[in-house]
């Protein structure tokens, strides 16, 4: 299980790098990809020389196929972790015009960024063998609205991508975390009495770590997954159950 060819969006900080490092640990190459150049290349030299990065907005198609070309130099890829997004959507004023952006904003982020990088590498993706992870989350099963309904769009897409891959060998699943510290993603709302109230919904009493969400990302990667395929893993501490 070593020495592949992995690349991670959203690889900078938080799930992201935890599961690069995972993959590191482990031997394989990675590539870490994301907007930020100045965090990439901060992660990547963290890694080590397992490490490279590629900067760009993976939900404008021109930067896509950049970061495509980037990969694909080093050859075909064995593990595809479409990790980028968040909730980006600002706050809006209850208007029409609000509401809109901040949906765009959301579908932007979410979907497009695991859309465009999939398909731009599906043409490279290693035959049979291939792993691709999508990363989703609990939001998908109860909101919020704009966040939530990107999330569920991406386990859609994770269904369609197994259909269409399953005969070529290659594996399409998704993980779906619940709260998870020590990441980005909550950013000035994560407050104390906030993280309280997150835990609590949890059955186990804790919160999740990026690498919690890791392990499972690189179960799914492994030879061990191959008769995994169209699924969604929640992990989440039992704040949702068995859906």
């Amino acid at each position: 299980m070593t020495g592949r060819h992995v690349v991670v969006s959203g690889g900078g900080t938080g799930i992201g790098l935890a599961t690069a490092e995972a993959f590191a640990a482990d031997g394989d190459r990675v590539v870490l990809l994301g907007r930020r150049e100045a965090v990439l290349r901060k992660a990547a030299e963290s890694i080590g020389p397992a490490a490279s990065w590629f900067a760009g907005d993976l939900s404008e198609p021109a930067d896509v196929a950049a970061a495509r070309d980037f990969i694909t130099e080093s050859g075909e890829v064995d593990v595809l972790v479409a990790n980028a997004g968040g909730n980006v959507a600002p706050s809006h004023d209850g208007t029409l015009t609000g509401i809109a952006d901040s949906y765009r904003r959301n579908f932007e982020a979410n979907v497009l960024t695991a859309v465009l990088l999939t398909e731009a590498l599906l043409p490279h993706m290693r035959r049979p063998g291939g792993r691709i992870v999508q990363v989703s989350s609990i939001a998908a099963l109860r909101g919020p609205g704009s966040y939530g309904g990107t999330k569920a769009a991406v386990n859609t897409y994770t269904f369609d991508l197994a259909q269409r891959l399953g005969a070529d060998g290659v594996t399409v699943n998704a993980v779906s975390p619940g709260f998870v510290t020590d990441t980005e993603f909550f950013g000035d709302r994560a407050t104390e009495e906030f993280v309280a109230s997150r835990v609590r919904q949890s059955l186990t009493g804790q919160p999740g770590r990026p690498s919690d969400i890791a392990a499972a990302i690189r179960y799914l990667a492994s030879p061990e997954a191959a008769y995994m395929t169209g699924q969604i893993h929640h992990v989440n501490g039992g704040a949702a159950l068995g859906r």
